[in-house]
Order: C-alpha cells, then sequence, then structure tokens
C-alpha cells in the first residue's frame, strides 16, 4: 500500500492508503476529497485538479497538451497543478502530497 496526503482548503491533513496503480481522482474520492470528476477521467472537465507539492511535481510524468488545455480552465491553477485523473500511483509516489484548491469552477460547465 501506498500513502497518500491530502491538504484540504481549510489546512486540514488527511493521510489514507491506495494501492499502486490507483488514479489519485479514485483514490481522493474515497477519502471524501471535494473533487467531482464530472468526466469520469476523460480530460472533458477540470474538476479533479489539485495543486502537487513541489517536491512531488517532479516526480510525475509530465503533463500532455491535453491536460495542460484543462488545466487552463480550472479556477486557483498554480506551476504543480495536475488533474488528479491523470496520475497514477507508482511505488516513486508514495508519500505524495496534494492540495485541494479553495475554489473550483468547471469553465465548460459555466
Amino acid at each position: 500500500m501506498l500513502s497518500v496526503q491530502f491538504v484540504t482548503a481549510d489546512g486540514n491533513k488527511l493521510t489514507v492508503q491506495a494501492e499502486a496503480g490507483a488514479r489519485l481522482l479514485e483514490v481522493a474520492q474515497a477519502a471524501g476529497m471535494p473533487l467531482e470528476g464530472t468526466c469520469e477521467g476523460q480530460m472533458a472537465c477540470s474538476t479533479c485538479h489539485v495543486i502537487v507539492a513541489p517536491e512531488w511535481f517532479e516526480r510525475l510524468k509530465p503533463a500532455s497538451n491535453d491536460e495542460e488545455d484543462m488545466l487552463d480552465l480550472a479556477a486557483g491553477v498554480t506551476r504543480t497543478s495536475r488533474l488528479s485523473c491523470q496520475i497514477e500511483l507508482t511505488e516513486a509516489l508514495d508519500g505524495i502530497e496534494l492540495r485541494i484548491p479553495g475554489v473550483s469552477h468547471d469553465m465548460q460547465i459555466g
């Protein structure tokens, strides 16, 4: 099992266990994090936007152009923003820390 730490918009921390191969969106939803994932991981929305702790960001596979396009629609994007539906947990990500943005708005929905 791998460890994932979520930091909520109000600063609370929650550490959960997940299996290698799980997508972070599903792990977050199972932990009760407020990530919609409206498109169910098809990169047609930005409702699963998370902010990856800087020390973990470089360990991720680079975002695709499609993911970058969807991040352009997310509220509160930072340099280390990613779509959680596009991050698959690996042993190298054991202990990853993610912040849940305080504002979420999917610009495609309106």
